[in-house]
């Protein structure tokens, strides 16, 4: 069957409901699981007796296997159907947090987190591309908005879920109680799942693999290492970036591409991912930074952090759906330049938080954060993606995914990385360093420089939004309403 055919068959005779509920019920879990463990991050310093940079791998290394995986994700979709894939994936992702809730040794913790991140890091590029398979450019804002709602849910109820758990039992049941969440989700998926794509088996170019691996994960383990890494850390980023541009030579030589970079030739995907790169990396270090600002200066209980953080969440997973259909109805500047300036904004007033703001305030800042992030996500994410042609949608995907799990670790291990030279900054002007007062104003100071530098990635983002408009593919038909 050629592609045509087999896009008409999916989108007008596939059940796109059973389908749509399992592949999101996945994105549930795993994306609950990974924002279970920010709350948990003081807990876990303390127990077993690491630093701030350290536990910061927890993310870093996550994001790290995520980074090397996804490039090769439309390799897979060529060789697996929907169902090997997702049941591949959940079932990793199983595998992994068993590891997890039993780990005796943050080492063997770290290693059930990349193994979670080898499952996860495969659920969301099969649900977007199965996505823009099952339904038409002029309902997958819709649709786009519905998986945002879950998305966005899923962080919401991850810090509050993870404080309440901490407070009552340890933070090993964060892991325990994702366990049979997972194995609904592979149950469900087993059951009502069907197979959308076509498996063409194309050809492997091991050379291809390797250079995305050194290239993508050495550019995140480089980050990763901060100021501590030294003279490793620089060399291991100089690797990683030399290797990246062979990869996209080799790419671009070859008939059978893992990546084919020439979706970039499509202007409004080129801007589309890179406004997401940016909005990620703001996303990744205000979602890491936060937490320790709550715990750590306003002295605040792991359950009482995730309160705070609650309302926002809610907020941006409700309105997903909504920004959806405005998507659908007014194209995507009338949301992401309001959205970004909303964003900008935010992180400006985050940039003077002190050790005794209130928690109204906090709770009002992060809401207003997430309000604009659900502006911006789903319809630069959408944009983008609809004017690729069928046959680059799981390449299209996979660059997208890939270079924002990227700028997520880089970003992280960056703004972590800010935070403790400005930290160590303020300290060594300090009267008296040691004092528990001049601590807590030195965690601060860093998250206020660390802050800063997001703001200037956000106004970045905003200018290049005014550039965007509605996008379709070739050879379809332009939607009402041009933005």
């Amino acid at each position: 069957m050629n592609q045509t055919g087999s896009f008409l068959m999916t989108t007008q005779e596939v059940k796109r409901g059973p389908i749509t509920v399992a592949l999101i019920i996945g994105a549930f879990v795993a994306i609950l699981n990974e924002t279970l463990l920010n709350i948990a991050l003081s807990d876990l310093i303390t127990y077993f007796h690491v630093n701030e940079t350290t536990v910061q791998w927890l993310t870093t290394a996550y994001l790290l296997v995520i980074g090397i995986l996804m490039p090769v994700t439309a390799l897979l979709t060529g060789w697996f159907t929907t169902r090997q894939m997702f049941l591949g994936a959940m079932t990793l992702f199983l595998f992994g947090t068993a590891i997890c809730g039993f780990a005796p040794t943050f080492s063997l913790l770290l290693v059930g987190r990349m193994i979670q991140a080898a499952g996860s890091g495969l659920i969301l590029p099969v649900m977007m591309n199965t996505i823009l398979f099952i339904y038409p450019p002029e309902k997958r804002g819709g649709a786009m908005g519905l998986i945002g709602l879950v998305i966005m849910f899923a962080p919401a109820l991850g810090p509050t879920v993870s404080g309440l758990i901490i407070a009552s039992l340890s933070w090993r049941w964060l892991f325990y109680l994702v366990l049979p969440l997972a194995l609904f989700s592979i149950l469900f998926a087993a059951r009502y799942l069907t197979n959308v794509s076509e498996v063409t088996k194309p050809k492997v170019d091991i050379l291809s693999v390797i250079l995305s691996t050194a290239g993508f994960g050495g550019i995140v383990f480089g980050a990763g290492t901060g100021a501590e890494g030294g003279a490793l850390g620089i060399t291991v980023v100089a690797i990683g970036f030399v290797s990246i541009v062979l990869f996209v030579w080799r790419q671009l030589a070859i008939n059978n591409p893992i990546l084919d970079f020439r979706a970039f030739k499509y202007p409004m995907y080129t801007l589309s991912t890179l406004i997401m790169i940016m909005v990620m990396m703001t996303l990744f270090a205000t979602m890491i930074l936060l937490p320790l600002y709550l715990q750590r200066a306003l002295l605040l209980s792991s359950f009482a952090a995730g309160l705070v953080l609650l309302p926002g969440g809610l907020i941006n997973g409700l309105l997903s759906p909504v920004m959806g259909k405005l998507f659908d109805k007014f194209g995507p500047r009338r949301l992401v330049i309001p959205g970004l300036l909303i964003m900008c904004v935010v992180v400006l007033l985050m940039t003077r938080l002190t050790v005794s703001e209130s928690m109204l305030y906090v709770i009002i800042l992060y809401a207003a954060l997430l309000i604009g992030m659900s502006m911006v996500l789903m319809p630069v994410s959408t944009t983008g993606l609809n004017q690729l042609p069928k046959p680059m949608y799981p390449h299209g995907t996979a660059i997208m995914n890939t270079l924002q799990q990227v700028a997520g670790g880089i970003g992280t291990a960056l703004f972590v990385g800010i935070m403790a030279a400005g930290q160590k900054a303020y300290l060594a002007t300090a009267a008296d360093p040691k004092a528990p007062a001049e601590l807590l104003h030195a965690m601060v100071a860093g998250m206020s420089r660390a802050f800063f530098v997001a703001l200037m990635i956000g106004i970045v983002s905003l200018v290049l939004a005014f550039f965007l408009r509605r996008s379709i593919a070739p050879g379809e038909q332009q939607p009402h309403g041009d933005a």
